[in-house]
C-alpha cells in the first residue's frame, strides 16, 4: 500500500478528531470553511489508507475504581513460547497492553489495577502462566505524559 500524502486540510481535520474523535463532521466543516462531505470524503480516506483506525474511547479510570498501574517484564524459558505467553495474556482483562520485546525483557506490558492486592493478584497469574519464568513489576506513581498531539504535529512537520 502506498503512502497516502495528506495536506494541511487533513492535518487540521485530524488535530480536531484528536481532541474529540465524537466531533461532527459540520463543526469540523464549520470550523474549517469547508463542507460537510469534504470533510467525510478526506476521512474516509484516510479511513480506507489505514490513517485513522476505529475510533477510541477514554475512559478516566481513577473515577472507575482502577487507579494502579504497573508494567511488569516477563522473562520467558523459552523464546518460542511468546506466542502462547501473549495468548494468554490476552486472557487477562487487566493487561492493557503487551508488547513483544527486545533486552532485558521477552514481553512487557501494562497492567490496570484496583489496589496493589489486586495487582498482587493479576501479578500471580501471569506469573503461573506455562513458559512464564519470571516477572518484574515496577509501579506507575503517576501518568505524567499521553498526549498524541505532540507526535502527530512532529509527523505533519516531516511530511
Amino acid at each position: 500500500m502506498s503512502k497516502m500524502k495528506l495536506d494541511e486540510i487533513d492535518h487540521q481535520i485530524l488535530d480536531i478528531l484528536i481532541d474529540n474523535m465524537r466531533t461532527p463532521f459540520t463543526d469540523i466543516a464549520k470550523k474549517l470553511l469547508i463542507s460537510a462531505g469534504t470533510v467525510h470524503v478526506r476521512v474516509k480516506k484516510m479511513e480506507d489508507s489505514g490513517i485513522i483506525k476505529g475510533s477510541s474511547l477514554t475512559l478516566d479510570y481513577k473515577k472507575l475504581g482502577y487507579s494502579f498501574i504497573a508494567y511488569i517484564g516477563i522473562y520467558l524459558e523459552k523464546t518460542h513460547q511468546t506466542k502462547y505467553v501473549l495468548e494468554r495474556l490476552s486472557e487477562i482483562p487487566n493487561v492493557t497492553v503487551a508488547h513483544i520485546t527486545t533486552g532485558k525483557f521477552n514481553i512487557y506490558c501494562k497492567v490496570r489495577a484496583k489496589s496493589t492486592e489486586h495487582a498482587k493478584e493479576i501479578i500471580f497469574t501471569i506469573d503461573d502462566i506455562d513458559g512464564v519464568l519470571r516477572t518484574e513489576t515496577m509501579i506507575s506513581l503517576e501518568e505524567s505524559i499521553n498526549d498524541k498531539k505532540r507526535l502527530m504535529h512532529t509527523i505533519f512537520h516531516e511530511l
